[in-house]
């Protein structure tokens, strides 16, 4: 089918690969490095919050968020990304994946600058404001999600699209390593400028005023990367399958793609006869996208709302290996500021040995193996490291066993990084047409995000023990970390069943994916020769 295409979109999938590729990867990547350093960044610093702004001179324990502060500082961030992936998702098929993705880059360079200004001394004044701009800021972050993706997707040829897409993801991982050595740099300046004491040995003490400045450093550097990579994004030209496809100017695309691809790239007798074709031109409502994509659609957003749900769900049992292995020690035995340095020092290890890895293995096996295979691959083995860790759970948690107990924490992680979490992102910007393809990957990525608030909260309540007197401060009793990690299990193999409603991308270009090949088929060929120049 591939002779069917309009010539500048075949110039594209045939395209060798280039530095154009790479300053794609770069400029979107960097995007996504920010987004994650964004949302990952809080859990560094909600321990130093609570000391700072919930101290109780009389407790034994140092000041800590109460739960539905908790709540809210960690998941209005994934509300406001839910709503920016529908919304921006929506947007970059009606605008131009360009124009939109400037407008959520001036979003998130604003809003983690709000966050770390959040107005008063109060703690709720702090947390109100922190909460809210961290929300649109999760608004702008959610925007990144559909573009990125759709934006590598139609820059890409067809025999490296998927490790393409999937490096612009593994940014992600970069940016979870920037957040942790960011916190150990700003932590230990402020620990050797502002020595105190532990909690232990003076309450008051443990946490010197300009802690504060801590945590509003760290949440405030993620503008940094953003700010930086704007000139660029706006320097890109439109893709060239939203101009001919979406604003329907083959002539524009074909201009924009000869300066691209340093080719001269002529213009076909028929192209606007394709593009007009009603055939082609079914909306995201209808019955034909049902019938055509209805359980693609399925599959995308049901995948990933399992695995985020699992994926999120990490901190139920992360304070136990943190403990358990000795990389925490107790709250009171630390002042505020050394806690920070000791929890982003585990969070960056545990990112080293498992996250980072499985990012970077989905990049070099995605074009060999196929993204329905490490999506398989990856479902069972994060089921069977559940299930191992579950059903043991006493076993493991004991001081002899720590090393197994981290080795199979890694393990789950790592498959769900060669896995899942990055297929799930890269599947929905393939199999769908170009003037829904932002809005397709918006809704499956926002069902996503309804699973990590799900993983995030739901279980987090669920997994607290069944004797109301060992529950955490302010919690109901609930099932224990056992029967939550088994319903995890379970969860993961519900998501291995739902891959098959996905089909194989790998190969094929975007338009034989999404049919639109089919229609341009019926209307004949028109070959047209393409020629290599310095353009």
């Amino acid at each position: 089918m591939a002779e069917q295409e309009l010539v500048v979109l075949k110039a594209l999938d045939l395209a060798k690969t280039q530095l154009y590729h790479f300053t794609a990867i770069v400029i979107a990547g960097m995007g996504f490095f920010t987004d994650a350093y964004d949302l990952f960044c809080v859990s560094l610093v909600t321990k130093l919050l609570g000391r700072l702004y919930y101290f109780n001179p009389l407790s034994e324990k140092p000041g800590s968020l109460p739960p539905h502060v908790a709540a809210a500082v960690n998941g209005v961030a994934l509300c406001g990304t839910l709503a920016g992936q529908l919304f921006f998702g929506w947007l970059g098929d009606k605008l131009g994946r360009k124009k939109v993705y400037g407008i959520t880059l001036i979003m998130m360079i604003l809003c983690s600058v709000a966050s770390g200004l959040s107005f008063g001394s109060k703690a709720k004044g702090v947390m109100t404001t922190l909460c809210f701009f961290r929300f649109w800021l999760g608004f702008g972050i959610g925007g990144d999600y559909p573009l990125s993706a759709t934006i590598m997707s139609e820059y890409a040829n067809k025999k490296t699209r998927g490790a393409f897409i999937a490096a612009v993801f593994a940014m992600q991982g970069v940016g979870i390593l920037a957040g942790g050595f960011v916190a150990l740099a700003v932590s230990s300046i402020f620990d050797k400028k502002f020595p105190a004491p532990s909690y232990a040995v003076d309450r008051a003490l443990s946490t010197p005023p300009q802690a504060d400045y801590i945590w509003r450093i760290i949440v405030m550097f993620g503008a940094l990367p953003a700010a930086l990579t704007y000139y660029w994004r706006m320097k890109m030209p439109e893709t060239a399958r939203y101009t001919a496809l979406v604003a329907k100017n083959i002539k524009q695309a074909t201009q924009d793609m000869s300066r691209v691809l340093q080719v001269d790239l002529e213009m076909e007798e028929r192209a606007e006869d394709f593009i007009k074709d009603p055939r082609y031109n079914y909306s995201l409502f209808s019955k034909e996208f049902a019938k055509r994509h209805g359980l693609p659609l399925l599959g995308c957003t049901s995948t990933w709302f399992l695995l985020d749900v699992a994926f999120y769900s990490q901190n139920l049992f992360q304070k136990d290996i943190f403990s358990a292995i000795g990389w925490i020690p107790k709250a009171e035995t630390m002042n505020g500021i050394n806690e920070v340095f000791m929890i982003a020092r585990a969070q960056t290890l545990i990112a080293l040995c498992s996250t980072v890895p499985g990012y970077w293995f989905t990049v070099a096996f995605i074009e060999t193996m196929g993204r329905f295979a490490i999506q398989l691959m990856g479902f069972f083995m994060m089921t069977v490291f559940m299930f191992a860790i579950a059903f043991p759970y006493d076993h493991w948690i004991k001081p002899e066993n720590r090393i197994g107990f981290l080795v199979m924490y890694s393990l789950t992680f790592f498959f769900a990084n060669f896995g899942p979490n990055a297929t799930t992102f890269i599947v929905p910007a393939e199999i769908f047409p170009a003037r829904l393809r932002s809005t397709c990957h918006g809704i499956s990525a926002a069902t996503g995000k309804a699973g990590a608030i799900v993983g995030a909260f739901g279980f987090l309540y669920a997994a607290q023990p069944q004797d109301k007197t060992k529950t955490d401060a302010g919690y109901p009793p609930g099932i224990g970390v056992k029967n939550s990690l088994i319903m995890l299990g379970v969860i993961n193999f519900i998501g291995m069943l739902f891959t098959f409603l996905i089909p194989e991308p790998k190969g094929k270009s975007l338009e034989e994916l999404s049919g639109e090949t089919e229609v341009r088929k019926s209307l004949g060929s028109h070959n047209v020769i393409f020629s290599t120049s310095s353009c």
